[in-house]
């Protein structure tokens, strides 16, 4: 897939096509869309747990007053659902980290959680358990067959916007409001 066609560092908005599927009404930022398929973190579905749970999960010291301990846990999406991803601004030297455009990071180390729990990191951050994927081309035929709407990353849908409220952010983003989208595709 060359750069033109390639919708990594975007956002797929579910489309009413997945009502009563995983994917109903959530957002996903799709860190890779390539030859070999794309897989992205939904960011819009919370977990049961907190920031302070997953640092009692790992046995790490649990900071007194930090901001972020009631910070929500994602479910990045239906596959993998042990495996972490925190998505974050370029800061700190981290053992395995994927740089994205626009200065965002993705981190899939212990040693982000080790620095959490030293209150060591301060600026924004989002962490996932489980991803979404795609085979090669599936997605493309999923959008094609208008199950989802995409538009360009935004720092402020992805850190700022409360969890809850990122589909209809992102939609609006679009100029569009929930009740006036429909299951059928258009053809002119």
């Amino acid at each position: 897939m060359n750069q033109l066609t390639s919708l990594e560092h975007h956002f797929l908005i579910a489309m009413p096509a997945l009502e009563n599927s995983w994917f109903e009404k959530t957002v996903i930022y799709l860190v890779e869309d390539n030859e070999y398929g794309s897989m992205g973190l939904v960011i819009n579905l919370a977990n049961k747990l907190d920031i302070k749970d997953l640092l009692d999960h790992f046995e790490l010291p649990v900071p007194t007053g930090a901001d972020f301990l009631e910070q929500t846990v994602l479910i990045g999406g239906p596959v993998d659902l042990e495996r972490g991803f925190i998505l974050h601004p370029s800061n700190g030297n981290w053992k395995s980290t994927m740089q994205l455009p626009d200065n965002l990071n993705m981190t899939v180390s212990e040693d982000f959680l080790e620095a959490l729990s030293e209150s060591q990191v301060t600026d924004k951050f989002i962490v996932c358990l489980g991803f979404a994927g795609w085979e090669p081309g599936q997605l493309a035929q999923e959008i094609q067959d208008n199950s989802w709407l995409t538009i360009p990353y935004n720092e402020s849908l992805l850190f700022d916007t409360p969890i809850e409220n990122r589909w209809e952010v992102a939609l609006g983003t679009l100029g569009i409001s929930p009740e006036f989208l429909s299951c059928e595709a258009g053809n002119a």
